[in-house]
């Protein structure tokens, strides 16, 4: 079976908690994950952000990096980057294919009793991508919770929690303290954390776990930027800004050398695609991206919206069935002039009539159209609401609601992420 397939082929899998399947892979391979230096980022808005930033900032330090973040918009190279670029297609399906052998010699002799899943796979496929590159200092963001996720076999220098919000509540549970107390997990004895602006009930939680691990919290606050410019824009970004810069100065005191130009650069010349990411097309029109896919994200997408002069933008929306998207809309919808429903490619995305009719009992006068194609439901938003025809319909619109959504607009427009 082509490695691919076989890959992508685990995601029937689904999502499965626990640290055994893991354990056991890397120690198969020979524990990979100890052969570089590592900084591991939870949270739940702003981890990939960050991962990006402290990322940038060890390279422009000169540094041998990697990052490793999940999901990915349109390619799965994406998810592994080494010193700013991601895989090529020969070291990534070389390197799958040699952690199948070792999960199927695991489970020829009974040590792994079930399939692992797609996510076990490729994070054990990313700390071997990373060794055999001969990384110094790897970025590796949680793929959810903290505790027992996949990623949680490293023992990084220093740890980061960027944000405590709702999300993910089936496994992570119902409260704002149970889902640090999740996001905690990665904690380490020693190991200092950074930890964003959080709600003092989140806080709490977490400084606990600290205080139990003999792990030193930093807390940090946009505030602690001063002039620094950030590339990427919204006042969420200087939050998470904040993070990177402390989590990079922690290394350097931890005798991975960081100067203040690097950590400049980390928040100043940042890429990370899909959060508040102006495209604009060959005819001059543009479209906001973002992966705002919960309340808290949507929330920081509707205060950048507002910032903005003019009048309102049309809103394509998309999100996965077990979103919050109530909460969504509640904080959407009043800064959108109209809402296109549609339907992402993954297989997990929600009903489109379904999310019509949640859209029109929370804003009942706002123009709501359903659209099940992507394609449609762009031409939708900028053409054919409230009548408009193509000379005058309107020359931005905003795609939100779900990373899925925005890798299907990158490919239909032929964009690169």
């Amino acid at each position: 079976m082509d490695p691919l397939a076989y890959l992508f082929g685990l995601e029937q899998f689904g999502i499965k908690f626990g640290l055994d399947n893991i354990r056991a892979i890397v120690a198969r391979l020979g524990h990979p994950e100890g052969a570089f230096r590592a900084v591991h980022i939870a949270g739940t808005n702003g981890k990939g952000s960050v991962t990006a930033m402290v990322e940038t900032g060890l390279r422009a330090a000169g540094h041998r990096t990697a990052r490793y973040t999940s999901p990915h918009l349109l390619t799965l190279n994406e998810r592994f980057v080494i010193d700013g670029r991601p895989v090529d297609d020969r070291p990534l399906t070389s390197g799958i294919e040699d952690v199948r052998e070792a999960v199927e010699a695991l489970r020829a002799e009974g040590t792994l009793e079930v399939q692992p899943t797609f996510f076990e796979v490729t994070t054990a496929v990313a700390f071997e991508l990373f060794r055999r590159a001969s990384v110094e200092v790897a970025v590796i963001e949680v793929g959810l919770g903290g505790r027992l996720d996949a990623t949680n076999v490293i023992t990084p220098e220093v740890a980061a929690i960027t944000s405590i919000a709702f999300d993910h509540q089936l496994y992570l549970g119902s409260s704002l303290s149970s889902i640090a107390r999740e996001k905690a997990g990665i904690i380490k004895p020693g190991v200092p954390v950074v930890l964003g602006e959080l709600n003092p009930e989140a806080a709490t939680v977490i400084e606990e776990v600290a205080r139990a691990c003999g792990a030193e919290i930093f807390r940090t606050a946009a505030s602690d930027l001063g002039d620094r410019l950030v590339a990427l824009p919204g006042e969420h970004q200087r939050r998470n800004g904040a993070v990177a810069v402390r989590v990079l100065e922690l290394l350097n005191a931890r005798g991975i050398a960081v100067p203040r130009e690097a950590t400049e650069a980390a928040v100043g010349r940042v890429e990370w695609p899909g959060r508040l990411d102006w495209r604009r097309l060959a005819d001059g029109r543009e479209l906001l991206l973002d992966a705002a896919h919960n309340p808290a994200g949507a929330a920081a997408l509707a205060a950048y919206l507002r910032s903005q002069p003019g009048p309102p933008l049309p809103l394509v929306f998309a999100a996965m069935r077990d979103k919050d998207v109530a909460g969504m809309f509640r904080e959407l919808l009043p800064t959108v002039a109209s809402l296109t429903v549609t339907r992402a490619t993954n297989p997990r995305s929600a009903d489109p009539n379904e999310l019509a009719r949640t859209a029109r009992e929370i804003a009942p006068a706002l123009p709501v159209a359903i659209e099940p194609s992507v394609p449609g439901a762009l031409d939708v938003a900028f053409w054919s609401i409230r009548g408009r025809d193509r000379q005058a319909g309107p020359k931005r619109i905003v795609v939100a609601g779900s990373i899925f959504l925005l890798g299907d607009v990158l490919a239909q427009l032929g964009l690169h992420s």
